[in-house]
Protein backbone atom coordinates (compact mmCIF):
# COMPACT_ATOMS: atom_id res chain seq x y z
CA UNK A 1 0.00 0.00 0.00
CA UNK A 2 1.46 3.42 -1.06
CA UNK A 3 1.35 6.72 1.71
CA UNK A 4 1.68 10.09 1.65
CA UNK A 5 2.11 12.31 4.33
CA UNK A 6 0.27 15.33 5.02
CA UNK A 7 1.78 17.14 7.61
CA UNK A 8 0.11 20.21 9.52
CA UNK A 9 2.71 23.22 9.92
CA UNK A 10 0.92 26.49 9.45
CA UNK A 11 -0.09 27.74 13.31
CA UNK A 12 1.96 30.73 14.55
CA UNK A 13 2.42 29.62 18.05
CA UNK A 14 1.16 32.16 19.85
CA UNK A 15 1.79 30.81 23.22
CA UNK A 16 5.66 29.99 22.76
CA UNK A 17 6.28 33.96 22.23
CA UNK A 18 8.49 33.73 19.39
CA UNK A 19 8.94 35.04 16.19
CA UNK A 20 9.96 31.51 15.19
CA UNK A 21 7.36 29.53 13.31
CA UNK A 22 5.71 26.90 16.59
CA UNK A 23 7.40 23.70 14.35
CA UNK A 24 10.90 24.80 13.89
CA UNK A 25 11.12 24.90 17.96
CA UNK A 26 13.93 22.27 18.49
CA UNK A 27 13.69 18.93 20.72
CA UNK A 28 17.12 16.83 21.27
CA UNK A 29 18.53 19.42 18.06
CA UNK A 30 16.16 19.31 15.69
CA UNK A 31 13.08 21.22 14.80
CA UNK A 32 9.94 19.35 16.02
CA UNK A 33 8.62 19.50 12.29
CA UNK A 34 11.82 17.17 11.57
CA UNK A 35 10.78 14.78 14.35
CA UNK A 36 7.36 14.51 12.98
CA UNK A 37 8.71 13.89 9.14
CA UNK A 38 11.22 11.20 10.79
CA UNK A 39 8.38 9.46 12.34
CA UNK A 40 6.15 9.35 8.92
CA UNK A 41 9.32 8.55 6.79
CA UNK A 42 9.69 4.80 8.80
CA UNK A 43 6.37 4.04 6.30
CA UNK A 44 8.60 4.84 2.85
CA UNK A 45 6.06 7.18 1.60
CA UNK A 46 5.81 8.49 -1.73
CA UNK A 47 4.67 12.09 -1.45
CA UNK A 48 5.34 14.20 1.88
CA UNK A 49 3.30 17.34 1.61
CA UNK A 50 4.06 19.92 4.41
CA UNK A 51 1.39 22.19 5.42
CA UNK A 52 3.11 25.83 5.71
CA UNK A 53 1.69 29.06 7.00
CA UNK A 54 3.66 31.46 9.45
CA UNK A 55 7.14 31.69 8.41
CA UNK A 56 6.63 29.46 5.24
CA UNK A 57 9.99 30.30 4.01
CA UNK A 58 11.49 28.79 7.36
CA UNK A 59 9.39 25.85 7.49
CA UNK A 60 10.45 25.03 4.01
CA UNK A 61 13.83 25.35 4.57
CA UNK A 62 14.18 22.94 7.55
CA UNK A 63 11.71 20.73 5.32
CA UNK A 64 14.06 20.48 2.50
CA UNK A 65 17.10 20.54 4.95
CA UNK A 66 15.55 16.94 6.21
CA UNK A 67 13.94 15.51 2.68
CA UNK A 68 14.67 17.59 -0.54
CA UNK A 69 11.90 16.18 -2.17
CA UNK A 70 9.00 17.04 0.46
CA UNK A 71 6.65 19.46 -0.94
CA UNK A 72 5.44 22.52 1.15
CA UNK A 73 2.15 23.98 0.37
CA UNK A 74 0.66 27.37 1.69
CA UNK A 75 -2.11 27.81 4.09
CA UNK A 76 -3.06 31.17 3.65
CA UNK A 77 -5.45 31.53 5.91
CA UNK A 78 -5.91 29.09 8.98
CA UNK A 79 -9.10 28.26 9.22
CA UNK A 80 -9.38 24.78 10.75
CA UNK A 81 -7.66 21.67 10.33
CA UNK A 82 -9.78 20.70 7.31
CA UNK A 83 -8.67 23.34 5.76
CA UNK A 84 -5.37 22.61 6.13
CA UNK A 85 -5.52 19.02 4.78
CA UNK A 86 -7.57 20.14 2.03
CA UNK A 87 -4.56 22.33 0.80
CA UNK A 88 -2.92 19.36 0.01
CA UNK A 89 -5.53 18.20 -2.50
CA UNK A 90 -3.20 19.75 -5.49
CA UNK A 91 -0.25 18.01 -4.63
CA UNK A 92 -1.88 14.65 -4.52
CA UNK A 93 -4.22 15.15 -7.28
CA UNK A 94 -2.53 12.16 -9.36
CA UNK A 95 -2.21 9.95 -6.22
CA UNK A 96 -4.76 7.24 -5.30
CA UNK A 97 -3.09 5.31 -2.03
CA UNK A 98 -3.37 6.41 1.44
CA UNK A 99 -2.77 9.35 3.28
CA UNK A 100 -1.83 9.99 6.75
CA UNK A 101 -2.42 13.33 8.64
CA UNK A 102 0.63 14.47 11.01
CA UNK A 103 1.29 17.54 13.10
CA UNK A 104 4.42 19.41 12.82
CA UNK A 105 4.03 20.00 16.87
CA UNK A 106 3.43 16.75 18.16
CA UNK A 107 6.93 15.01 17.65
CA UNK A 108 6.61 11.59 19.32
CA UNK A 109 4.28 9.57 17.25
CA UNK A 110 5.87 6.12 17.00
CA UNK A 111 6.52 4.21 13.51
CA UNK A 112 5.21 1.09 15.19
CA UNK A 113 2.32 3.48 15.38
CA UNK A 114 2.22 4.76 12.32
CA UNK A 115 2.53 0.82 11.26
CA UNK A 116 -0.42 -0.46 13.04
CA UNK A 117 -2.95 2.37 11.78
CA UNK A 118 -1.69 1.25 7.96
CA UNK A 119 -2.16 -2.33 8.98
CA UNK A 120 -5.55 -1.25 9.93
CA UNK A 121 -6.59 0.98 6.88
CA UNK A 122 -6.72 -3.03 5.38
CA UNK A 123 -10.42 -3.16 7.37
CA UNK A 124 -11.22 0.14 7.54
CA UNK A 125 -12.04 3.01 5.62
CA UNK A 126 -10.99 5.88 7.88
CA UNK A 127 -8.30 5.13 10.89
CA UNK A 128 -7.83 7.41 13.80
CA UNK A 129 -5.11 7.52 16.58
CA UNK A 130 -6.66 7.67 19.92
CA UNK A 131 -5.02 7.18 23.57
CA UNK A 132 -6.38 7.01 26.77
CA UNK A 133 -6.23 10.01 28.98
CA UNK A 134 -4.99 11.14 32.77
CA UNK A 135 -6.58 14.43 32.52
CA UNK A 136 -8.63 14.62 29.36
CA UNK A 137 -9.66 18.68 29.57
CA UNK A 138 -9.24 20.06 26.41
CA UNK A 139 -9.09 16.47 24.19
CA UNK A 140 -11.77 15.74 21.78
CA UNK A 141 -13.73 12.58 22.24
CA UNK A 142 -13.62 9.62 20.68
CA UNK A 143 -17.18 8.36 20.45
CA UNK A 144 -17.66 4.46 19.66
CA UNK A 145 -20.53 2.47 18.77
CA UNK A 146 -20.77 -1.22 17.90
CA UNK A 147 -17.32 -1.56 18.04
CA UNK A 148 -17.13 1.28 15.29
CA UNK A 149 -15.60 4.59 15.52
CA UNK A 150 -18.84 6.51 15.09
CA UNK A 151 -17.51 10.15 15.74
CA UNK A 152 -15.62 12.62 17.14
CA UNK A 153 -16.21 15.15 19.44
CA UNK A 154 -13.90 18.48 20.09
CA UNK A 155 -13.98 18.82 24.04
CA UNK A 156 -15.84 22.78 23.78
CA UNK A 157 -18.55 21.09 21.90
CA UNK A 158 -18.96 17.59 23.92
CA UNK A 159 -21.95 17.42 26.05
CA UNK A 160 -21.03 16.48 29.81
CA UNK A 161 -21.93 12.99 28.87
CA UNK A 162 -19.76 13.16 25.74
CA UNK A 163 -16.80 14.20 28.08
CA UNK A 164 -16.97 11.62 30.27
CA UNK A 165 -15.15 9.45 27.52
CA UNK A 166 -11.79 8.98 28.59
CA UNK A 167 -10.89 7.65 25.24
CA UNK A 168 -9.30 10.73 23.35
CA UNK A 169 -8.03 11.72 20.11
CA UNK A 170 -4.73 12.26 19.10
CA UNK A 171 -5.77 14.41 15.55
CA UNK A 172 -3.64 11.97 13.39
CA UNK A 173 -5.73 10.58 10.88
CA UNK A 174 -5.28 7.85 7.80
CA UNK A 175 -7.56 7.09 4.99
CA UNK A 176 -7.52 6.79 1.28
CA UNK A 177 -5.97 10.13 -0.03
CA UNK A 178 -8.84 10.91 -2.64
CA UNK A 179 -11.50 9.28 -0.02
CA UNK A 180 -10.03 11.83 2.29
CA UNK A 181 -10.32 15.19 -0.24
CA UNK A 182 -14.60 13.77 -0.80
CA UNK A 183 -15.32 13.75 3.29
CA UNK A 184 -13.38 16.84 3.75
CA UNK A 185 -15.28 18.66 1.02
CA UNK A 186 -18.44 18.32 3.14
CA UNK A 187 -17.01 19.64 5.92
CA UNK A 188 -18.88 22.39 7.70
CA UNK A 189 -17.59 25.07 10.43
CA UNK A 190 -21.08 25.22 11.94
CA UNK A 191 -19.40 24.67 15.88
CA UNK A 192 -18.05 26.55 18.64
CA UNK A 193 -14.82 27.66 17.07
CA UNK A 194 -16.25 28.49 13.58
CA UNK A 195 -13.78 26.10 12.24
CA UNK A 196 -13.67 23.66 9.14
CA UNK A 197 -12.62 19.94 11.90
CA UNK A 198 -10.65 17.16 10.33
CA UNK A 199 -12.48 15.49 12.87
CA UNK A 200 -16.08 16.28 10.94
CA UNK A 201 -15.12 13.70 8.40
CA UNK A 202 -15.69 10.35 10.95
CA UNK A 203 -19.46 11.45 11.02
CA UNK A 204 -19.39 11.89 7.60
CA UNK A 205 -18.07 8.77 6.55
CA UNK A 206 -19.94 6.73 9.14
CA UNK A 207 -23.15 8.43 7.77
CA UNK A 208 -21.88 7.52 3.88
CA UNK A 209 -21.79 3.87 5.32
CA UNK A 210 -17.80 4.10 5.87
CA UNK A 211 -16.19 2.09 8.48
CA UNK A 212 -14.18 3.93 11.21
CA UNK A 213 -11.92 2.16 13.78
CA UNK A 214 -9.45 3.10 16.27
CA UNK A 215 -5.99 2.64 17.11
CA UNK A 216 -4.50 3.35 20.43
CA UNK A 217 -1.25 4.57 21.79
CA UNK A 218 0.56 5.57 25.02
CA UNK A 219 -0.65 9.32 25.53
CA UNK A 220 3.23 10.59 25.60
CA UNK A 221 3.28 9.52 21.90
CA UNK A 222 0.50 12.40 21.26
CA UNK A 223 2.11 15.10 22.93
CA UNK A 224 1.45 18.37 21.68
CA UNK A 225 3.83 21.79 22.13
CA UNK A 226 2.47 24.70 22.25
CA UNK A 227 4.73 26.32 25.08
CA UNK A 228 8.07 26.84 26.32
CA UNK A 229 7.14 24.85 29.26
CA UNK A 230 5.81 22.10 26.93
CA UNK A 231 8.89 22.06 24.37
CA UNK A 232 10.97 21.51 28.12
CA UNK A 233 9.03 18.29 29.48
CA UNK A 234 8.88 17.29 25.61
CA UNK A 235 12.90 17.48 25.78
CA UNK A 236 13.20 16.28 29.12
CA UNK A 237 10.90 13.08 27.65
CA UNK A 238 12.77 12.33 24.49
CA UNK A 239 16.35 12.55 26.82
CA UNK A 240 14.86 10.28 29.44
CA UNK A 241 14.15 7.63 26.40
CA UNK A 242 17.51 8.09 24.75
CA UNK A 243 19.55 7.80 28.10
CA UNK A 244 17.37 4.58 28.70
CA UNK A 245 17.81 3.27 25.19
CA UNK A 246 21.55 3.98 25.20
CA UNK A 247 22.01 2.20 28.60
CA UNK A 248 19.55 -0.96 27.10
CA UNK A 249 22.12 -0.56 23.82
CA UNK A 250 25.13 -1.52 26.19
CA UNK A 251 26.08 2.19 26.66
CA UNK A 252 27.65 3.01 30.25
CA UNK A 253 26.04 6.41 31.78
CA UNK A 254 27.92 6.77 34.82
CA UNK A 255 25.30 10.36 35.56
CA UNK A 256 22.94 9.32 33.02
CA UNK A 257 20.37 12.31 34.43
CA UNK A 258 23.56 14.53 32.56
CA UNK A 259 23.93 13.36 29.47
CA UNK A 260 22.08 15.23 26.61
CA UNK A 261 21.65 13.27 23.11
CA UNK A 262 20.82 14.87 19.92
CA UNK A 263 17.90 13.56 17.86
CA UNK A 264 20.35 11.23 15.39
CA UNK A 265 23.52 10.43 17.97
CA UNK A 266 24.53 6.75 17.55
CA UNK A 267 26.41 5.41 20.92
CA UNK A 268 28.25 1.81 20.45
CA UNK A 269 28.29 -0.73 22.80
CA UNK A 270 30.74 -0.58 25.56
CA UNK A 271 31.35 3.12 25.59
CA UNK A 272 31.66 5.17 28.05
CA UNK A 273 30.01 8.44 28.95
CA UNK A 274 31.06 10.40 31.85
CA UNK A 275 28.42 12.87 33.38
CA UNK A 276 27.83 16.07 32.03
CA UNK A 277 28.22 15.31 28.14
CA UNK A 278 26.25 16.83 25.61
CA UNK A 279 26.04 15.69 22.04
CA UNK A 280 24.48 17.88 19.15
CA UNK A 281 23.51 16.85 15.97
CA UNK A 282 25.35 14.36 13.31
CA UNK A 283 27.65 12.50 15.69
CA UNK A 284 28.43 8.76 15.74
CA UNK A 285 30.47 6.80 18.56
CA UNK A 286 31.92 3.48 17.83
CA UNK A 287 32.23 0.30 20.06
CA UNK A 288 34.54 0.94 23.40
CA UNK A 289 34.90 4.91 23.12
CA UNK A 290 35.10 6.91 26.24
CA UNK A 291 33.65 10.19 26.39
CA UNK A 292 34.94 11.98 29.33
CA UNK A 293 33.34 14.57 31.54
CA UNK A 294 31.99 18.17 30.23
CA UNK A 295 32.80 17.42 26.56
CA UNK A 296 30.81 18.85 23.71
CA UNK A 297 29.96 16.67 20.45
CA UNK A 298 28.81 17.73 17.07
CA UNK A 299 28.64 16.47 13.06
CA UNK A 300 31.78 13.93 14.43
CA UNK A 301 32.79 10.32 14.22
CA UNK A 302 34.55 9.13 17.37
CA UNK A 303 36.02 5.49 16.37
CA UNK A 304 36.35 2.22 18.74
CA UNK A 305 38.75 2.85 21.65
CA UNK A 306 39.23 6.50 21.09
CA UNK A 307 39.41 8.62 24.48
CA UNK A 308 38.35 12.24 24.16
CA UNK A 309 37.70 14.90 27.21
CA UNK A 310 37.48 15.81 29.60
CA UNK A 311 36.61 19.00 28.37
CA UNK A 312 36.81 18.20 25.08
CA UNK A 313 34.89 20.21 21.85
CA UNK A 314 34.57 18.06 18.97
CA UNK A 315 33.02 20.26 15.74
CA UNK A 316 31.81 18.99 12.43
CA UNK A 317 34.04 17.26 10.82
CA UNK A 318 35.98 15.93 12.98
CA UNK A 319 37.04 12.50 12.25
CA UNK A 320 39.35 10.42 15.05
CA UNK A 321 40.41 7.46 13.95
CA UNK A 322 40.83 3.89 16.18
CA UNK A 323 42.58 4.63 19.70
CA UNK A 324 43.06 8.38 19.17
CA UNK A 325 43.47 10.28 22.19
CA UNK A 326 41.62 14.15 22.88
CA UNK A 327 42.75 15.34 25.96
CA UNK A 328 40.89 18.49 28.10
CA UNK A 329 40.64 22.07 26.41
CA UNK A 330 41.11 20.62 23.03
CA UNK A 331 39.15 21.52 20.35
CA UNK A 332 38.89 19.46 16.29
CA UNK A 333 36.93 20.81 13.54
CA UNK A 334 37.27 19.72 9.90
CA UNK A 335 40.26 17.39 10.74
CA UNK A 336 41.31 13.87 10.50
CA UNK A 337 42.96 12.51 13.59
CA UNK A 338 44.64 9.36 12.12
CA UNK A 339 45.42 5.87 14.33
CA UNK A 340 46.56 6.34 17.83
CA UNK A 341 47.72 10.14 17.32
CA UNK A 342 47.78 11.87 20.70
CA UNK A 343 46.08 15.86 21.26
CA UNK A 344 46.22 15.87 24.74
CA UNK A 345 46.15 19.75 25.81
CA UNK A 346 45.18 23.24 25.17
CA UNK A 347 45.06 22.84 20.88
CA UNK A 348 43.50 23.51 18.38
CA UNK A 349 43.36 21.72 15.65
CA UNK A 350 40.87 23.16 12.55
CA UNK A 351 41.36 22.32 8.70
CA UNK A 352 44.02 19.38 9.14
CA UNK A 353 45.37 16.10 8.92
CA UNK A 354 47.21 14.38 11.39
CA UNK A 355 48.81 11.32 11.17
CA UNK A 356 49.02 7.86 12.40
CA UNK A 357 50.73 7.65 15.87
CA UNK A 358 51.56 11.75 15.51
CA UNK A 359 51.76 13.28 19.23
CA UNK A 360 50.75 17.00 19.33
CA UNK A 361 52.11 18.90 22.29
CA UNK A 362 50.45 20.92 24.40
CA UNK A 363 49.35 24.85 23.16
CA UNK A 364 49.51 23.58 19.69
CA UNK A 365 47.31 25.38 17.27
CA UNK A 366 46.73 25.15 13.08
CA UNK A 367 46.37 28.91 12.52
CA UNK A 368 43.89 27.97 9.82
CA UNK A 369 42.59 30.88 8.36
CA UNK A 370 43.46 34.03 7.20
CA UNK A 371 40.85 36.35 7.16
CA UNK A 372 38.83 35.15 4.13
CA UNK A 373 40.25 31.42 3.56
CA UNK A 374 40.43 28.75 5.33
CA UNK A 375 44.20 26.66 4.76
CA UNK A 376 45.00 22.80 5.48
CA UNK A 377 47.85 21.75 7.84
CA UNK A 378 49.18 18.16 7.29
CA UNK A 379 51.23 16.36 9.94
CA UNK A 380 52.50 13.05 9.02
CA UNK A 381 52.93 9.81 10.79
CA UNK A 382 54.94 9.90 14.09
CA UNK A 383 55.65 13.47 14.27
CA UNK A 384 56.46 15.28 17.22
CA UNK A 385 54.86 18.80 17.77
CA UNK A 386 56.75 20.68 20.35
CA UNK A 387 54.45 22.60 22.92
CA UNK A 388 53.40 25.83 21.77
CA UNK A 389 53.69 25.52 18.15
CA UNK A 390 51.90 27.68 15.63
CA UNK A 391 51.20 25.87 12.32
CA UNK A 392 51.12 28.76 9.88
CA UNK A 393 48.49 26.78 7.52
CA UNK A 394 48.93 25.64 4.46
CA UNK A 395 51.86 24.33 5.81
CA UNK A 396 52.89 19.81 5.90
CA UNK A 397 55.14 18.59 8.50
CA UNK A 398 56.31 15.08 7.02
CA UNK A 399 57.27 12.23 8.67
CA UNK A 400 59.15 11.39 11.56
CA UNK A 401 59.50 15.43 11.58
CA UNK A 402 59.67 17.09 14.83
CA UNK A 403 59.17 21.17 15.77
CA UNK A 404 60.84 22.71 18.61
CA UNK A 405 58.31 23.98 21.48
CA UNK A 406 57.32 28.08 20.87
CA UNK A 407 58.19 27.48 17.41
CA UNK A 408 56.05 29.01 14.40
CA UNK A 409 56.02 26.78 11.31
CA UNK A 410 55.46 28.96 8.40
CA UNK A 411 57.38 26.95 5.57
CA UNK A 412 57.03 22.95 5.08
CA UNK A 413 58.85 20.77 7.37
CA UNK A 414 60.66 17.66 5.44
CA UNK A 415 60.11 13.96 6.60
CA UNK A 416 62.78 13.47 9.53
CA UNK A 417 63.90 16.96 10.00
CA UNK A 418 63.44 19.22 13.21
CA UNK A 419 62.14 22.60 12.92
CA UNK A 420 63.25 25.43 14.92
CA UNK A 421 61.55 29.04 14.40
CA UNK A 422 61.73 31.23 17.29
CA UNK A 423 64.83 34.17 18.52
CA UNK A 424 67.67 32.84 19.95
CA UNK A 425 67.21 33.49 24.04
CA UNK A 426 69.98 36.01 25.30
CA UNK A 427 70.61 36.75 29.63
CA UNK A 428 70.97 40.10 30.62
CA UNK A 429 73.12 39.41 33.68
CA UNK A 430 71.53 40.98 36.95
CA UNK A 431 68.81 43.33 34.96
CA UNK A 432 65.62 41.73 36.46
CA UNK A 433 67.06 42.80 39.76
CA UNK A 434 67.65 46.41 38.85
CA UNK A 435 64.57 46.30 36.67
CA UNK A 436 62.55 45.08 39.76
CA UNK A 437 64.16 47.49 42.18
CA UNK A 438 63.48 50.79 40.10
CA UNK A 439 59.75 49.59 39.61
CA UNK A 440 59.28 49.38 43.39
CA UNK A 441 60.47 52.33 43.91
CA UNK A 442 58.04 54.12 41.26
CA UNK A 443 54.93 52.28 43.19
CA UNK A 444 56.31 53.56 46.37
CA UNK A 445 56.51 57.27 45.14
CA UNK A 446 52.58 56.55 44.39
CA UNK A 447 53.54 56.61 40.43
Amino acid sequence: MTTALIILGAGMGTRMNSDMPKVLHQIAGAPMLVHAMKAGAALNPEHTVVIAGHGAAEVEKAAKAYDPDATIVLQSEQLGTAHAVAQAREALSSFDGDAIVLYGDTPFISPETLAAMTAARLTHDVVVLGFEADVTERYGRLITKDDQLDRIVEFKDATDEERSVTLCNSGVITANSKALFDLIDAVGNDNAAEEFYLTDIVGIARARGLSATVVRCDESETLGINSRAELSRAEALYQSRARANAQNDGVTLSAPETVFFAHDTFIGRDTVIEPNVVFGPGVTVETGATIRAFSHLEGCHVSRGAIVGPYARLRPGAELAEDVKVGNFVEIKNAQVHEGAKVNHLSYIGDATIGARANIGAGTITCNYDGFFKHKTTIGPDAFIGSNTMLVAPVEVGAEAMTGSGSIITRDVPAGDLALARARQENKAGLAVRLFDRLRALKAKGK
